[in-house]
């Protein structure tokens, strides 16, 4: 049997397995049917724990979207794991690692967890998008909707300034998008409208997982938009679905997200679920 742990951030659900000890490999449609809603566990994504990479680090995070995808990021499920391993080593920081590299986690002042997301990327060849262009003002549109910024936070993100979030057709218009030939690995797609210098009102479209209640990486990539954009100060809410993140964009072009998180159950899985 697999033992696995289910948690959320914002009601942007992860499955949790521990591949630590003893190596764990999952099939695409293995990943599926663990998250699939009616027949699995269900879960936005999964995500397994390794061996830290790095000396600097306490583990290393494998994303998988719930589509069976390979995912460089997911901040809400880095943030559960962060508060996991926290509470267990009983100690308020942690270092932990992804295919983006190493986050640094930790309990901030108000009890959220906290954790860096590293550096907002914003050439057109790291995020990554398949030509040389503004990624400020990308030429694309969505419906009636145009001219998105793009981010990369360790995976990649198009971001649309609308009047009206609520308004906007997600499900129709976050799978055109998450496929348009401009993204080579598809696209996190974020539309958002600015109520203030300090807050964002934000609803997202996962690659690989289409609409969720919240997604931290997406998050991140919002607040470093706007502020490219002198929409809003580098310290911001984002109001998600969900709940609120609460984001600041460093000086040194890091990207620190804190918000809460929560656990749901452990359980087991079939041997049958994993190969090792």
């Amino acid at each position: 049997m697999i033992p696995f742990t289910k948690m959320h951030g914002l009601g942007n659900d992860c499955v949790i397995i521990d591949a630590r000890d003893e190596p764990i490999i999952l099939s695409e449609d293995q990943v599926r049917l663990i998250a699939d809603r009616r027949h699995g566990v269900g879960c936005d994504q999964l995500v397994l724990l390794e061996p830290p990479k790095n000396g600097d680090a306490d583990v290393f995070l494998r994303f998988y979207n719930s589509d069976g995808s390979e995912s460089g990021a997911c901040g809400n499920a880095t943030r559960c794991i962060a508060a996991r391993l926290m509470q267990a080593r009983q100690v308020n920081t942690i270092t932990l690692q992804s295919a983006a590299g190493l986050l640094p986690a930790h309990v901030d002042a108000r009890g959220l967890v906290a954790v860096d997301m590293g550096a907002a990327q914003l050439d057109w060849r790291n995020i990554p998008l398949s030509r040389d262009v503004d990624t400020l003002a990308l030429d694309l549109a969505a419906g009636p909707y145009d001219g998105p910024a793009a981010v990369g936070m360790g995976n990649p993100h198009c971001v649309f300034f609308v009047d009206d979030a609520e308004a906007v057709d997600l499900a129709v218009l976050g799978p055109r998008v998450e496929h348009d030939p401009l993204f080579p690995e598809r696209t996190n797609v974020e539309f958002v409208t600015v109520l203030d210098r300090t807050c964002i009102r934000m609803r997202v479209w996962e690659r690989g997982a289409g609409i969720t209640q919240a997604c931290g990486s997406g998050a991140c990539a919002v607040a470093v938009a706007a502020a490219r954009r002198r929409l809003t100060e580098r310290r911001v809410e984002v109001i998600l679905d969900g709940g609120s993140l609460f984001i600041e964009w460093r000086d040194d072009n890091h990207v620190v997200m804190s918000g809460p998180v929560a656990f749901v159950y452990t359980g087991v899985l079939d041997d049958a679920m994993g190969t090792a």
